[in-house]
């Protein structure tokens, strides 16, 4: 696959995420139109972010009824079922035993019962049930990162020119597109406030994740997958799962995306076996067609000093951004162009729905989300790849690797592709040694 990132094919990619273009309506689904009144929908993959998600699109006040649930661990679909239960009750939860699916093949099952769909399993499996969601017509919200590996990239990537074609919604949880702050100050940037944006700086510094140990009687795949962020083939790394947000922007901001990257990282303080094969520092540089160098650093040090925001400088100016409604312009004097109002914006979690579930009910074909996120997580990618091999790598390169992480076959007893030593340590990337393409 050729590298298309130039300023010209990002705008055109990205026109209807930005600009809320309309475009010729789909039918809307013949449950909706008929004679139940309300859209069905269906939640693949039952943790925080899924449940999440239910709440939000139930919150956005159109006639929703959840009618399945998929997850590939039974105790995972009922914690999640429980306080939907709770705060709806069956007016809206409508989740009979014969709509709980469970297992590998569980996100299939779900998908036909529904009108749209919400995918928030590990990132690992979202190449595969976003291609199933399109291909069963669909409308889609689905979280980030949309892949962990190019392969899966490469599928998302096609399934996402299907869904154009058959104007299918999709909307993805890079919820800063939602979020008036970014919204407002990125448009000013687009519109010239600052001049031309010649270099940046992105940041997700924190002290990490959960962890989850190994139980008596777990399979090694069971294991991995309740340790899923600890694992490349479900996670991606936390620069993937996690920084993306942040990698994101820059593309956004730039309007383009990076033509190759180079950088370091390791395992510093996140060293045990619960650990997995992940680093837990990245620092890299994005390097873009027009030359400028974004710098992007992410880390998961406890008791070390947080930073999540985005700063970028242009001739004319400077930039602030960060999730807490920070949106701030100035001139390279120091006086003010833009300072964004931090009050009374809306949860941006909520309003990705909103906007979403509003265009549906309207039979409005208005979001495809899917080819940019996509683009950005291959981003993330790039920068993972760069880090674990020590090497510049470009786009094209990395778009075009031929690694794939996933598991041959999905059960149980079936063997991840990584596994542990003797010692029960995970091997994990050596920057100089290590083939990432």
């Amino acid at each position: 696959m050729k590298n298309q990132n130039s300023r010209r094919d990002f705008i055109k990619t990205s026109a209807l995420v930005t600009g809320g273009m309309l475009t010729s309506p789909f039918v809307l689904p013949g449950a909706y139109a008929a004679t139940e009144n309300h859209l069905k929908l269906a939640v693949i993959g039952c943790g925080g972010r899924g449940t999440g998600a239910v709440f939000q699109a139930l919150e956005t006040g159109h006639p929703i009824k959840l009618v399945a649930m998929a997850d590939a661990f039974r105790d995972r679909l009922d914690n999640s079922l429980k306080p939907m239960l709770d705060k709806y009750g069956t007016e809206k939860i409508d989740v009979p035993e014969e709509r709980k699916f469970v297992g590998f093949d569980a996100y299939k099952h779900a998908i036909a019962e529904a009108d749209v769909v919400i995918l928030a399993s590990p990132p690992g499996f979202r190449p595969s049930h976003f291609e199933e969601a399109v291909k069963q017509g669909k409308q889609i919200f689905m979280e980030k990162p949309v892949a962990t590996d190019a392969a899966g990239i490469r599928k998302v990537l096609a399934a996402a020119e299907e869904a154009k074609a058959k104007k299918l919604n999709v909307v993805v949880g890079l919820q800063r597109h939602y979020q008036n702050n970014y919204r407002e100050t990125i448009k000013r940037i687009h519109d010239g406030a600052v001049g031309d944006i010649v270099g940046g700086q992105v940041y997700w510094n924190d002290g990490g994740v959960w962890v989850r140990e190994r139980q008596p009687g777990q399979t090694e795949m069971e294991y991995q997958m309740r340790n899923w962020y600890y694992f490349n083939w479900l996670c991606g790394d936390h620069i993937t799962e996690q920084h993306v947000h942040n990698i994101d922007i820059a593309n956004w901001v730039k309007q383009s995306y990076p033509v190759k990257a180079e950088g370091t990282g390791g395992r510093a303080v996140r060293t045990g076996k619960d650990h997995g094969e992940i680093f837990d520092h990245h620092v890299l540089t994005f390097t873009y067609e027009d030359g400028s160098v974004i710098h992007s650093e992410c880390r998961h040090f406890p008791g070390a000093a947080n930073r999540v925001d985005e700063s970028f400088q242009g001739t004319k100016g400077k930039v602030y951004l960060s999730a807490g409604n920070h949106g701030v312009l100035t001139d390279w004097k120091g006086n003010s162009i833009y300072t964004h109002d931090r009050e009374n914006n809306p949860n941006p979690y909520q309003q990705e729905h909103d906007e979403l579930w509003a265009a549906i009910v309207k039979g409005e074909y208005k979001f495809e989300d899917a080819e940019n996120a996509a683009k950005s997580t291959m981003t993330s990618i790039m920068g993972r790849y760069a880090t674990y091999s020590g090497k510049v790598l470009t786009w094209d390169e990395a778009l075009n690797g031929t690694v794939d992480l996933f598991p041959e076959e999905l059960s149980w007893d079936a063997m991840p592709k990584i596994l542990p030593g003797d010692d029960g340590f995970y091997p994990h990337a050596v920057p100089g040694k290590t083939k990432v393409i």
